[in-house]
């Protein structure tokens, strides 16, 4: 699922509100200050720490 450009322009990391980027699969928004991934599930970002997977 893609993300709206518009969106993914004013989404923040929660952890240290950087900004993310859609990862390689399109399945996730990275965060490469961070080094995690925030999950997209039905076409909606997940942004909850606790959520997020270590980015590879």
């Amino acid at each position: 699922m893609i993300i709206d450009k518009e969106l993914l322009e004013i989404l923040a990391c929660p952890k240290c509100k950087g900004g993310v980027r859609l990862n390689e699969k399109k399945d996730g928004l990275a965060c490469d200050k961070c080094r995690i991934v925030y999950p997209i599930k039905e076409g909606i970002p997940v942004m909850l720490v606790d959520e997020a997977s270590p980015l590879v």
